[in-house]
């Protein structure tokens, strides 16, 4: 793996590893077997794990929690073991998941409680048609089999996850590249609103005039002292030089972030936060239609760079 790719991690990635091993019953017969572990990945606010194992290998689903979350630090990832006899010739029994069946009539009886009628009571038929109700998957009696395979399944597991691993550090790598270019277009219109910015005295020097002469025609007359701060008021406000300096910082601890490497995808996502309320009040603040424009592209390229570090790990 490049040090480019190892920067950046996605949260979107899929991996698959095939194997299988012959585990020997009480009785000395031999029974081959092969399995293949999938496993899916997308992103998600946190680190959200789903199984999928046969009914013989339920007792594995918190040791494979653990080896998922010790490579995956976000995302919603899905995993997916599919166990079979290797010998096709043999007809697999059918085998109803009871667990995973009381879990579907018990998601119908919450919809129910909440106030939605069902017009029928869902039939046996369309019950085992859920995927993951039935499996072909023949039911192991003797539970020394299933941890025979124990040990080779799990390391076809462990060539799984470095294989998603490595999948989401190559999305990570296209997805830095895209990210970095979205922060050189936010800089380049960020220098361009600075450089409008220095060149409005002559607009601002208009409207301030205009507004001394509305004070001075008020009556009564305005004060010096509330002239004063009338038009060091609107002087203040037409100053954009904090709010562009912000959102330099901003991108400079961006691109930090993203060539520093790790799980950078909150800290990111406050950053982008940042970026935006600076270019709100950049346009709040604009006196006149060419920083008014700026404004509006600079919110549209950070929210394109909000859209795409919900990807980031």
């Amino acid at each position: 793996m490049s040090e480019q790719s190892a920067r950046v991690t996605s949260m979107t990635g899929f991996a698959r590893s095939d194997g299988g091993a012959t585990s020997t019953s009480d009785d000395g017969a031999a029974t081959d077997w092969s399995w293949s572990w999938e496993i899916r990945s997308v992103n998600s606010k946190g680190l959200d794990l789903r199984m999928r194992l046969p009914s013989v290998a339920e007792r594995w689903e918190q040791t494979v929690r653990e080896r998922v979350s010790a490579s995956v630090n976000r995302g919603s990832v899905t995993v997916n073991w599919s166990l079979e006899k290797a010998d096709r010739a043999t007809t697999p029994e059918l085998v109803v998941n009871e667990a995973f069946l009381e879990t579907v009539l018990g998601l119908q009886q919450k919809l129910e409680d909440k106030g939605l009628v069902f017009p029928t009571a869902p039939s046996l038929d369309r019950l085992l048609n859920v995927r993951g109700v039935l499996e072909t998957v023949e039911r192991v009696a003797d539970t020394t089999v299933i941890e025979q395979l124990q040990a080779p399944a799990f390391a076809d597991l462990d060539t799984a996850l470095a294989a998603l691993v490595e999948a989401r550090h190559r999305e990570g790598a296209r997805l830095e590249t895209v990210l970095l270019g979205h922060l050189d277009e936010i800089d380049s219109l960020t220098a361009d609103a600075a450089k409008v910015a220095e060149a409005q005295p002559a607009a601002l020097r208009k409207r301030m005039e205009g507004q001394l002469a509305l004070l001075l025609a008020a009556s009564p007359p305005v004060s010096e002292e509330r002239l004063a701060q009338e038009l060091a008021l609107l002087a203040t406000k037409a100053d954009v030089r904090e709010e562009t300096d912000r959102l330099s910082a901003h991108v400079h601890a961006c691109r930090e972030l993203l060539t520093g490497g790790g799980a950078v995808g909150r800290k990111l996502d406050f950053l982008c936060q940042e970026l935006n309320r600076e270019a709100n009040t950049l346009c709040s603040k604009a006196i006149d239609l060419d920083l008014t424009n700026i404004g509006v592209e600079l919110k549209t390229r950070i929210e394109r760079f909000r859209e795409q570090i919900q990807n980031v790990e």
